[in-house]
Parts: C-alpha cells; sequence; structure tokens
C-alpha cells in the first residue's frame, strides 16, 4: 500500500472515527501532528510513551533516520487507544499501521479473538487494504516481520532466572525454543528490576497465527516450570 504525504495526514481521521463511536471500542486519537485538532502536549506525549500507549521519537533512531522511514516527523504520526486503554493502533511508527491488542491475564485465545475481530473491522473499512504478497504474506517495513506480521508476546516476572540483570539463563531456556527474551521496552532495552521481561515467539514468517500462540503457551510453561525449578 503506498501512502502518499496528504493521505498520511488525514488517515486517522478516515481510519478511527468509526472505532471512536463503537461502544466495544470508544476511546480517542491522540496526534503528533503539528495543528491537528487532536494534537497533545509534550508532556501527555511522554507520559504515553512511559505507559507504552504511544512511540517513542522516530528521529531520535539513526536507523529509522537513514532507512527514511523517519521522514516528515512528528506529521502523520499518532495513536489511537481504546476507552479501556487495551486496544491500540499506532499510526506512522515503522508501518503505517501497528494494531495491539493487550490484557492483563493468562488466557492468550481470548486477546487473539479481540484481535482478529478488530482486524476485520479494520481492514473493511474504507480506503484502507493491508499490503498482502501472495508468497511472503503481510508486507511490512522490516523484513523480520514478513509472513503473519504477528508478534505475540508475554510479560512475565522470572527473578529467578534473571538474577543480577543477565537474561542468559532465560535465553539458555527460550532460544531451543523459538522464543526471544528481551525487556519490557523492545530491543536492546534491560530486563526489569523485579525480573520482567518480555516473551514472544522469533519466527512470522512459514508459519500460521495459530501456531505463533501455540508456540508462546507452550514457551511460557517451560519457562514457568524452570522458574519454579530454580
Amino acid at each position: 500500500m503506498c501512502i502518499f504525504f496528504v493521505t498520511l495526514i488525514d488517515l486517522p481521521r478516515q481510519a478511527f472515527e468509526k472505532l471512536i463511536s463503537m461502544p466495544a471500542y470508544g476511546g480517542k486519537y491522540y496526534s503528533l501532528t503539528p495543528d491537528h485538532p487532536n494534537k497533545i502536549s509534550d508532556e501527555t506525549y511522554v507520559e504515553l510513551v512511559k505507559e507504552h500507549i504511544m512511540f517513542k521519537d522516530m528521529s531520535a533512531d539513526s536507523y529509522l533516520v537513514d532507512a527514511g522511514i523517519a521522514n516528515d516527523w512528528p506529521y502523520g504520526r499518532g495513536c489511537y487507544c481504546s476507552e479501556d486503554r487495551e486496544f491500540i493502533i499506532w499510526v506512522g511508527e515503522e508501518d503505517h499501521l501497528r494494531i495491539m491488542a493487550m490484557k492483563k491475564g493468562h488466557l492468550l485465545n481470548g486477546i487473539f479473538d479481540r484481535l482478529k475481530n478488530a482486524l476485520d473491522l479494520i481492514s473493511n473499512m474504507d480506503g484502507l487494504t493491508f499490503a498482502m504478497s501472495p508468497d511472503f504474506g503481510v508486507v511490512t517495513s522490516c523484513p523480520t516481520n514478513l509472513g503473519t506480521g504477528m508478534r505475540a508476546s508475554v510479560h512475565m516476572q522470572l527473578p529467578k532466572l534473571t538474577a543480577g540483570g543477565s537474561d542468559l539463563k532465560a535465553k539458555k531456556i527460550a532460544k531451543p525454543l523459538g522464543l526471544s527474551v528481551r525487556g519490557m521496552g523492545g530491543e536492546h532495552t534491560a530486563i526489569g528490576a523485579d525480573g520482567t521481561c518480555d516473551i514472544s515467539p522469533s519466527a512470522r514468517f512459514c508459519i500460521s497465527e495459530a501456531q505463533i500462540i501455540k508456540a508462546l503457551y507452550d514457551g511460557v510453561k517451560a519457562l514457568k516450570d524452570a522458574e519454579d525449578a530454580a
């Protein structure tokens, strides 16, 4: 899907008015675009980043700048957040749309179902077409997300396996299971002081969404067993 500058600026209004009007979603759109009617203050932006609702300043990332992904920052950037703050859509980050569902708890199928229902709704909105390749699946800016384009993760505390701030023990268990272990802030971030890690399957390509969820379930169970036995 090719998006020109004017379309990028107008996309949030087209995409989210329907979501905001629906009782199951509600919420609001937070814009970073200067002079946008939903433009937020710098203070609000910092708070949303801390809450992991909004993404970080892309212009401060040299990799995104060199790749051209941070062009025109902060125009056309922002995020939609549902009323219950459990459904979020990033606009204009690494991909045109990054759609996320999250919930505290351990029932993976419930959160997967909400994501699936939301994707069906969004993909049927006028003017929105997901970029799909018959050979490679979902087309994304990062090649590692080709395929399903779906990343599923769980935040869990592993204080024994990460004692001293090292994630080596956790990674030793996770890697053979096809799982990545990283900090709550994403790649290249530290494990939480309480041992909280972000656990997710590494594969997106040549694997189904159901297989990703199954791999995450099996991996989390193995890590919990190892943590309890440590």
